[in-house]
């Protein structure tokens, strides 16, 4: 676990309620965290209703999770229960490190890579506004980090966000011609964007959480009120030395921790939540998210509450009553430090203060002390200190065998490391 994650459980319902029984084709959810996911996935459960049925967990040509549920018998409501739990760790989307080809815009892929992307290169017919658009970019021989983030903010600024319930992606003339458009739709025309100016560039369905900050921002905005989770849509870029890099042209932003990918696709289509057939009938749809922090570690922004400070400083009397009943002293240990001038005046401050100690020792522990010794020594070197300082020491005689043969000890002279 992270030390500074918050831990955030997803619930997301969506049920269909039909008017009378119905006979469900084969149908293919793909509301599983995709495997390219940041923000790490902790646990992960999928309910389906009716329970009368078959699950078969696959991945699509793009490695993308998806379930395909084979119903054997009519049903009056198809139902999709999704519970996650994901790690909210904070971590820097420009985190990589680029290919030195592609380190400016433009650049052009190898030849087995381009190869490989080919499906996300492939362009709609070209359209008068986008066109016109295409043209208003500044395609000037810079970082392809800054170009990336200028385009990103560019489609944010020029394209305003609305919710849309009509089903379906706008095409990139029809977002151009309205200037609005709901998340998917500015995500498409960037990715359409992106692939015209020869970059690889791919379709992402994903689920979006945002947690309210613990303190407002100095300046901009500061984000949601309350915590928050739906579902989203944004771009990702194929860089070479970085792979997919999220661009969300919504916020204007790159993906970030709150991104959780489900489906990556070169085409809309490709990326739907769920997808399949039934008959004929009316029904009734109603769908509910929700997100919900069920563990936080503590932060800087968010330090301990009273509460747990509390319990810290019980714990501190616990122990400390415990060293008392068990009568146990703690005593803080240190080193006397004489510094004196250079020369023979120091040398002589080193040796009377070594004859003093000599002299307690004699007094504290009687005539073996007497038989002690003085040595000098380099101490260890102390932090921004270039020359060692020179000590002298008294020694108690406690070592026998260096008394009786005086030959083991050094003789007087200059000290050396």
């Amino acid at each position: 676990m992270n030390a500074m994650s918050i831990h955030a459980a997803l619930n997301h319902v969506t049920h269909y309620k039909y008017d009378r029984p119905v006979t469900l084709g084969p149908q293919v959810v793909r509301l599983r965290p995709a495997p390219h996911s940041r923000s790490k996935v902790v646990s992960y459960s999928l309910r389906v209703e009716p329970a009368k049925h078959f699950i078969n967990w696959q991945q699509d040509p793009f490695a993308n999770f998806q379930a395909r549920l084979v119903f054997p018998e009519p049903a009056t409501e198809f139902k999709v229960t999704v519970d996650l739990v994901v790690e909210m760790a904070v971590y820097n989307p420009f985190d990589f490190f680029l290919e030195p080809s592609a380190d400016n815009f433009p650049f052009k892929y190898e030849a087995v890579v381009a190869e490989e992307l080919a499906p996300y290169l492939q362009c709609e017919p070209l359209t008068p506004l986008v066109q016109e658009y295409l043209g208003r970019i500044d395609r000037r021989k810079r970082a392809t980090i800054d170009f990336l983030v200028d385009l990103n903010q560019q489609v944010q600024r020029d394209v305003k966000y609305l919710i849309r319930m009509e089903p379906g992606v706008q095409t990139p003339e029809d977002t151009l011609k309205l200037a609005s458009g709901s998340c998917r739709d500015s995500g498409w025309l960037l990715v359409q964007l992106l692939r015209r100016l020869g970059l690889a560039a791919r379709f992402v369905s994903g689920y979006l959480i945002q947690l309210r900050p613990d303190v407002k921002a100095l300046d901009g905005p500061s984000g949601t009120e309350v915590d928050f989770t739906d579902l989203h849509a944004w771009c990702e870029v194929y860089l070479p030395g970085a792979g997919w890099v999220g661009l969300d042209p919504t916020s204007g932003l790159l993906a970030g921790e709150g991104h959780i990918p489900l489906a990556c696709t070169p085409q809309p289509s490709g990326a739907a939540p769920i997808e399949g057939l039934v008959d004929e009938a009316e029904v009734e749809f109603s769908h509910h998210m929700q997100v919900t922090r069920i563990h936080e570690s503590p932060r800087v922004t968010r330090p301990y509450t009273e509460e747990q400070w509390a319990e810290v400083l019980a714990l501190g009397d616990a122990v400390d009553h415990q060293l008392q009943t068990e009568d146990v002293r703690l005593t803080m240990g240190g080193e006397p430090t004489f510094v004196g001038g250079a020369g023979p005046r120091r040398r002589g401050m080193e040796h009377r203060c070594a004859r003093s100690h000599q002299a307690r020792l004699r007094h504290r522990a009687g005539a073996q002390a007497a038989r002690g010794i003085r040595r000098r020594r380099l101490p260890a070197l102390r932090p921004g200190q270039v020359v060692s300082r020179r000590a002298a020491a008294a020694l108690g005689a406690f070592d026998l065998l260096a008394r009786r043969r005086p030959a083991l000890l050094a003789r007087p002279g200059p000290l050396r490391r």
